[in-house]
């Protein structure tokens, strides 16, 4: 049977994911990517697999190289014998919603691995940085054995800092000479970081900028038992990649240690939650706008200047909540 024959449904993808079929993985991401019933159902069927993989993200500016850094980070990770999927968030094309920088390319060396997995994602105008469908993504890395899932946002800011609720460990990327070390510092994304990187090392400033990012954390006294490492790279190289995945290594040892790896995760379970749930009252409300006569009321009398709105939130926001109970179409794709 050739690739172009295969066929694929629910139930046989849940069977065949956790055996490690990459076809199966590739197809699961694609529906979560695009949600409903059917992403519903996969992630309830393999839920029970979740949370086995150390989840890393690497965030920074546009520029500083991110993408060579986690070409680097798998090599490294690979020779210690781990399953590794990446999981690039991209901008969104404002046309087709699907990504258009295309990490993958940056990372051509590991597509003959078979215990690699890459995916750009489209973040899909997520102002986190991350793509809503993120989380499910990683579930069904993890369901099908990846043992560390890399996970590389789009850029960072002070609305971009959702990777910190998302990853275990998060690797803050930084370069010389392009202003990003001040930019960290004083925007107060510096505390997001449990290790910092200062990449492309061979810069003029580069230990400049690693000692200032030094001094910074020093004066912030967090309270937190780890302190987080500053590193200089030259991801092109591997110059000082080892010494990042120890530093990883080392931070969820201590997570693990202290019982902060679970708060951790309790934390982005909680902003799944409230991401979800906002996601949900969202397209109701789209929906309710439309269909919804109570609604319609409602606009009417604030047209009229006899509701305000933060009454009129008030009284659809019953309306909002309430949601279908649809079942999972089961489909056959090819």
């Amino acid at each position: 049977m050739t690739n172009a024959t295969v066929k694929f449904t629910l139930e046989s993808i849940s069977e065949d994911l956790p055996k490690g079929d990459r076809r199966s993985l590739a197809r699961a991401i694609s529906i979560v990517e695009d949600g409903g019933p059917d992403a519903n159902w996969l992630v309830q069927k393999l839920f029970p697999y979740a949370g086995r993989a150390h989840l890393i993200g690497i965030t920074g500016s546009p520029g500083v190289g991110k993408s060579t850094l986690v070409d680097a980070l798998i090599t490294e990770i690979r020779s210690q014998g781990l399953k590794v999927g990446v999981l690039a968030i991209d901008p969104s094309s404002p046309f087709t919603g699907g990504a258009i920088l295309g990490d993958r390319i940056r990372m051509q060396g590991h597509t003959m691995d078979k215990n690699v997995f890459i995916r750009s994602m489209a973040n899909r105008g997520h102002a986190g940085g991350t793509a809503l469908a993120t989380y499910d993504a990683v579930r069904m890395l993890e369901a099908s054995g990846y043992d560390v899932v890399i996970i590389e946002t789009v850029g960072v800011g002070q609305s971009e800092l959702a990777i910190a609720q998302t990853a275990d460990t998060t690797v803050l990327v930084l370069m010389p000479g392009s202003g990003d070390d001040v930019q960290a510092i004083k925007s107060g994304i510096m505390e997001i970081g449990d290790v910092f990187v200062v990449n492309k090392g061979d810069l003029p400033g580069a230990n400049k900028t690693a000692a200032e990012i030094i001094s910074s954390l020093e004066l912030s006294n967090t309270g937190s038992p780890w302190k987080p490492p500053v590193h200089v790279t030259n991801a092109e190289t591997n110059d000082g990649i080892e010494e990042v995945w120890q530093s990883i290594r080392k931070h969820k040892e201590k997570l693990e240690e202290s019982d902060l790896l679970q708060a951790r995760r309790k934390s982005k379970v909680q902003a799944e939650l409230i991401e979800l749930v906002a996601e949900m009252a969202r397209n109701n409300l789209k929906e309710s706008l439309e269909h919804s006569p109570q609604v319609q009321k409602v606009l009417e009398q604030m047209l009229k200047h006899q509701l305000d709105p933060h009454s009129a939130a008030n009284k659809v926001i019953e309306d909002i909540f309430q949601t279908n109970d649809r079942q999972p179409s089961n489909k056959v794709s090819t």
